[in-house]
Parts: structure tokens; C-alpha cells; sequence
């Protein structure tokens, strides 16, 4: 099942509950790639592994840990010195924070890349407080409607100094209203974590392309100014980081869309009402015909 299956599965435009009855939620023990390809690998090493989540050791300080509900959907550990991020919450991975008090023993700040259920899973009501864009406060009725902790709302250009470790909120709608990306300030590490703001190859579009091609341009921009190399993104596969070259790629879609100079193909079954496709640079882009191409 491959990360664009998967994330449709969970736009704002379906029952989430309904879903998770359906065999889109048929786990395999160990996640899989796109159907009819062997088991995905991983550079980095095992650290551990429970029946809802795999976790991986990016470096020292960072981690990366998949669950198997909907096309490996992932979560991020980002430890400083004083306290750590944690990085959406999976789709459902029970005792989520002892698990993350067993790679961490600082702190804990959950924050959201955006309000779907493969990122805002059942794992929230683990904690206290989470952390969401308020343009994604439109998905909280149907996707966070029981959790019963503090919201508390993101500010573009915010920046979350763990000690020793500073990241900064970039807002990236597109994927939804409230997409937000999170890259490192300083040190090594030059990249950055995107959530589904670029679709981990296959992008659902609930927005239009015109905020596509304003986040893509920004990002881009961003992305030169600062040495970024990748971005981590909402369904790691092993091998499908976000680079400058896939930013500049979308962006360069988003403008033929607009320009009316690329054509979508509307012949297709429409999945909640993304009912346009673009195919192009080894990405696929869904979209609402007509109201996308604004």
C-alpha cells in the first residue's frame, strides 16, 4: 500500500471510523512498500519495535518511528538538551508516551504537522497538550473531537528552542489549510520535518494550486537561503525524503496548473471529491476540478 493510498484514506472529506474498519487497516507485522514490491529498508538502526510502531535512530538526538495503519505514517522524536518534540502521533500506537519516555527522558512538547488521523491519531490523548496550526482548527470536530487536552496554536516563524536545539515553524498549507514544516536552526542537521505538505510522492491537495504554488515558492526559496538538504516527511519510506529538486518540481506543476498550460486527467474515479490527477517527476498530484485550480 504506498503513502497515496494512505493518505487519502484520511482527507477531511471521509469517515475516518469507517476506514479503520476497512482493509486499508489490514496490518502487516512489518511495513511493506507499494503493493508488488518487496519489504521497504531503512538506513537507519532499530531501536524498537512493538506491534504499533517501529522506531529508528536517525542520529544521537533523533528519531524516526513508523506505524503500519496507513502507509508507514510517521512520527518524529527531537530531543535537546532541556526538552523534546514529538512530532505527530501516529494513527494509533497504544502507551505512545512511555514509549517515548523510553528514547527520551527530557519533556515532552506533542505538536501536530497537520489535523489528519494518521498524525493526530488516538496517541494524543497520551498527553497533556498538543500543538496544531489554527487554519487546522476546521479538521478538529472530526478528526480530535474527543481529545480533551489544551490546543494550543503554532505562529509562523515560532521557534521551539529544546537547548542546544532551536526549530522553526514554517507554515506550508496545501495538503490542508493548517500544513505546517519544521526545520532545524543551526549545527549539522540540515533539514527539515514536512508532514504530508509535499505528499511523501503522492500529494492530496485539498486546497488549491495556487496555495501550492506559494508554499513551493516560499520553501524553495527557504530551502537555498539556508542549506537544507531534505525534509523528513509524513510517510518515510526508507528512500523518499522531500528535496529542493521535488519543491521546485511541485512549484513548476502548480504554475502550468494556473497558467492552464498542464492538464489534469478528470476521467478517473474521484476519491472525496479529489477528482483530478497530475502526473509528472515521479510525483502524483490529487485535486479538487475545477475549484483546485484557482
Amino acid at each position: 500500500m504506498g503513502a497515496g493510498v494512505a493518505a487519502l484514506a484520511f482527507s477531511p472529506y471521509v469517515n475516518a471510523e469507517k476506514l479503520m474498519e476497512g482493509p486499508l487497516f489490514q496490518n502487516p507485522v512489518r511495513p511493506q512498500g507499494p503493493q508488488g514490491m518487496p519489504p521497504l529498508k531503512y538506513a537507519e538502526k532499530e531501536v524498537y519495535s512493538g506491534p504499533d510502531v517501529i522506531i529508528r535512530q536517525i542520529d544521537e538526538h533523533t528519531w524516526e518511528g513508523n506505524g503500519h495503519l496507513m502507509a508507514n505514517e510517521t512520527i518524529y522524536i527531537i530531543e535537546g538538551r532541556d526538552k523534546a518534540i514529538l512530532l505527530d502521533a501516529g494513527t494509533k500506537i497504544d502507551d505512545l508516551d512511555k514509549i517515548v519516555a523510553g528514547i527520551t527522558s527530557k519533556p515532552v512538547i506533542l505538536i501536530a504537522t497537520h489535523v489528519h488521523p494518521d498524525h493526530t491519531g488516538s496517541a494524543i490523548n497520551y498527553f497533556p497538550e498538543i500543538w496544531i496550526n489554527a487554519a487546522d482548527t476546521v479538521n478538529v470536530p472530526q478528526f480530535m473531537a474527543g481529545y480533551k487536552g489544551k490546543i494550543n496554536y503554532l505562529e509562523d516563524g515560532q521557534v521551539f528552542d529544546l537547548g542546544g536545539r532551536r526549530i522553526e515553524v514554517i507554515f506550508t498549507p496545501g495538503h490542508t489549510p493548517g500544513s505546517a514544516t519544521f526545520f532545524e536552526m543551526e549545527g549539522d542537521r540540515k533539514w527539515g520535518y514536512s508532514g504530508d505538505a509535499f505528499g511523501s510522492g503522492n500529494l492530496l491537495l485539498t486546497t488549491n494550486f495556487s496555495t501550492l504554488l506559494a508554499t513551493t515558492t516560499r520553501i524553495e526559496a527557504y530551502m537555498k537561503r539556508h542549506g537544507i538538504e531534505k525534509m523528513y516527511p509524513g510517510h518515510y519510506m526508507g528512500a523518499n525524503p522531500e528535496t529542493l529538486q521535488r519543491i521546485s518540481d511541485l512549484k513548476k506543476m502548480s504554475a502550468e496548473m494556473i497558467e492552464g498550460t498542464r492538464k489534469g486527467d478528470t476521467n478517473g474515479q474521484a476519491m472525496m471529491g479529489l477528482n483530478g490527477r497530475i502526473r509528472d517527476y515521479g510525483v502524483n498530484v490529487s485535486y479538487r476540478d475545477p475549484d483546485g485550480l484557482k
